[in-house]
């Protein structure tokens, strides 16, 4: 390591620590990374998460209803709940990472970052389907780490694009591997520093270990799961950089090297690798595509030889776009754009049918249990009325006290923590919805005579909310519970008698699970 070498990280590294969006997307990353599919609440976790970023949940909505993920029955995907039970919470996982990662490299223009990002993309798809053909136990981490493969290059390439190219350069004059010559140049190989990256968001060990260069030559079959997690993520990228080459996945040359390398270690001959090319394809250009990786380019930004200097920046620099052809469908677009004044949709009725059919689709076919239906449900009325928070409320035995079980929208750790509440000696408007069983749709909670029916807590707690609406849960005649869900201005545009019977059919559905106990 040269003392050259050392000041060019050094002044890299200072860079990337002012680039404010660098910190704040790791602590999303590793958020989603740390949920666990083992865990019996992580798929209200994941989505959550997902929900309270609305450009977030629309790109997943929008990939869920794309060609290659399509349902056989055609309907589109309206919940980010019936995405996750459709696509597998690992897709949906690794796909939310993947638009994060996009996400936070947009402020980075140039061709290099989009170059990189795509890479990305493409190899978590590989990834995750080799996770699909072996038996280790939570194998799915291999599409994490074969997302963060690139992540050295990628940082460079988004915070300094002429350091990108001279270390391009300098692998091409010299005909040395860019390992070496980004050692030259930083003074550390790229793993070296995304490793540094990596740890700064605090992924587990498990995934950054499994970034670590593979011994050169024919492998063997891995001995452990951390063995081929890394196998699998060095396989995923290069297979990424022969499916972003124009008909390189087709070469025999090409073909007979990658086989020839990682074949043995992961079982893998020309017909499963053309399985697998098949069945990766498509998917990763629809999450490519739908990642919208846009960016635009100013003409002295990179040098064309600098762009041809590494295998996936030549190939996607001199190729046609690959995903320029594909057409991505879906029909009826299920987040709905038009909204009234107080954020509902238009659209509203189609929104909660779908999400009314979704829940019976859940019912009928045994998918999740009960706190499963109930959050599909709660996230059903939250995003089909357009609803600034929700919560349901379960009646503790013990206590008595109405407690949140779970919750959706803004503040929600803390609304949670505060939700448990009597409703019992004041006739106020939960006392009253939950003894007559009535269904309360509030378009103006500031009107004297709702206001003077407010309990002392909701007008603590809840100041802001001008419009609501109180579900009580009724089983065998005993108040069990209730959904609540408010805005913080007025619905003067109301809920149609059309809405109305929806939202009372996906209360009734919530009954009949919860009495099927």
């Amino acid at each position: 390591m040269t003392a050259s070498g050392t000041d060019t990280r050094d002044a890299l590294l200072r860079r990337m620590s002012d680039y404010g969006e660098l910190p704040a997307m790791g602590k999303s990353v590793s958020e989603v990374v740390r949920m666990a599919s083992s865990e019996g609440d992580s798929v209200q976790e994941l989505a959550s998460f997902l929900l309270n970023d609305v450009a977030l949940t629309q790109k997943v909505l929008r990939l869920a209803n794309t060609v290659c993920y399509r349902t056989a029955s055609g309907a589109p995907v309206s919940t980010i709940t019936r995405a996750i039970f459709l696509l597998g919470f690992e897709t949906v996982k690794t796909s939310a990472l993947a638009m994060l990662l996009v996400d936070g490299m947009k402020g980075r223009r140039g061709q290099h970052v989009r170059n990189e990002l795509a890479f990305a993309l493409c190899a978590s798809v590989i990834g995750r389907e080799m996770a699909r053909r072996t038996q280790f136990k939570d194998a799915e981490e291999a599409a994490v780490a074969a997302l963060f493969k690139n992540m050295g290059r990628l940082v460079v390439a988004a915070h300094d694009h002429k350091l990108y190219g001279e270390i391009a350069a300098l692998s091409e004059s010299e005909g040395i591997s860019p390992a070496l010559a980004s050692t030259r140049v930083l003074g550390c190989s790229f793993d070296a520093l995304a490793e540094s990256v990596l740890r700064g968001w605090n992924i587990p060990d498990s995934i950054v270990h499994s970034l670590a260069p593979l011994p050169a030559g024919v492998l063997k079959p891995a001995r452990s799961r951390s063995e081929w997690m890394q196998q699998v993520a060095a396989f995923s990228a290069t297979l990424a950089t022969m499916l972003s080459r124009r008909g390189a996945a087709g070469e025999p040359a090409q073909r007979k090297a990658l086989l020839t390398r990682f074949g043995p270690a992961l079982d893998l001959d020309d017909e499963t690798l053309t399985e697998l090319l098949e069945g990766v394809a498509d998917e990763a250009m629809a999450l490519t595509s739908n990642s919208d990786i846009t960016f635009a380019e100013s003409e002295d930004e990179e040098a064309p030889a600098a762009a041809a200097a590494t295998p996936v920046a030549a190939a996607v620099a001199t190729a046609p776009d690959p995903l320029a052809d594909l057409r991505l469908e879906a029909p009826g677009q299920p987040a709905a754009d038009e909204r009234h004044p107080s954020g509902k949709p238009v659209r509203a009725r189609e929104m909660l049918m779908a999400g009314a059919q979704a829940i019976s689709e859940m019912i009928a076919s045994g998918a999740g249990g009960l706190n499963d239906l109930m959050f599909l449900a709660l996230e059903t009325v939250y995003t089909g009325m357009g609803f600034r928070y929700a919560t349901i409320c379960l009646r503790d035995v013990q206590t008595g006290l109405y407690k949140s079980r779970l919750a959706l929208g803004a503040a929600t750790p803390r609304l949670q923590r505060g939700f448990a509440y009597a409703a019992a000696g004041n006739k106020d408007l939960f006392f009253l919805s939950l003894q007559n069983n009535a269904d309360l749709l509030i378009s103006d909670a500031s009107t004297m005579k709702i206001a003077s029916l407010l309990p002392v807590w909701h007008r603590t707690m809840l100041p802001e909310a001008r419009s609501f609406i109180i579900l009580p849960l009724v089983v065998g005649g005993t108040p069990i519970g209730y959904l609540y869900a408010d805005r913080d201005v007025t619905a003067p545009e109301g809920v149609t008698p059309e809405e109305t019977a929806v939202i009372k059919m996906i209360k009734a559905q919530v009954i009949a699970r919860i009495s099927a106990r």
